[in-house]
């Protein structure tokens, strides 16, 4: 049973290149790399981040990597399934629309875990 998805997908344009379709799947794996490490980051800081600054700001930046990591997640696939659809048709392949938000979200996570390391000294 195939997946409607994959149906649409299929019936869209013609079959790029494989190299194409696996140089697509190996950008799609980075988010999920990048987001599972965002996750684990945010997990790790609130599991075990003890005394480093104030239980507060500790658990927000925790919240806020866990979600940095989840928009990732998330975006991954669409993001994967429109430029898949850009090879099949030889349109140009979609700007990464989360790009600007996870280096901004990252930086300001940065930030904060500076203070964090500050304020536990």
């Amino acid at each position: 049973m195939t997946v409607r998805w994959i149906r649409q997908l299929r019936a869209t344009g013609a079959d790029p290149d494989p190299r194409f379709s696996f140089a697509n799947e190996r950008t799609f794996l980075a988010w999920i790399r990048t987001a599972l490490a965002l996750v684990a980051a945010g997990v790790g800081l609130d599991a075990f981040g003890g005394q480093v600054g104030p239980a507060g700001l500790r658990r927000a930046v925790a919240v806020l990597l866990v979600a940095i990591g989840a928009l990732a997640s998330g975006s991954a696939f669409g993001r994967w399934l429109r430029s898949e659809r850009a090879l099949r048709t030889g349109s140009p392949l979609p700007v990464p629309a989360l790009a600007p938000l996870l280096g901004i979200g990252v930086a300001l996570v940065a930030v904060a875990a500076l203070v964090l390391l500050l304020a536990s000294r």
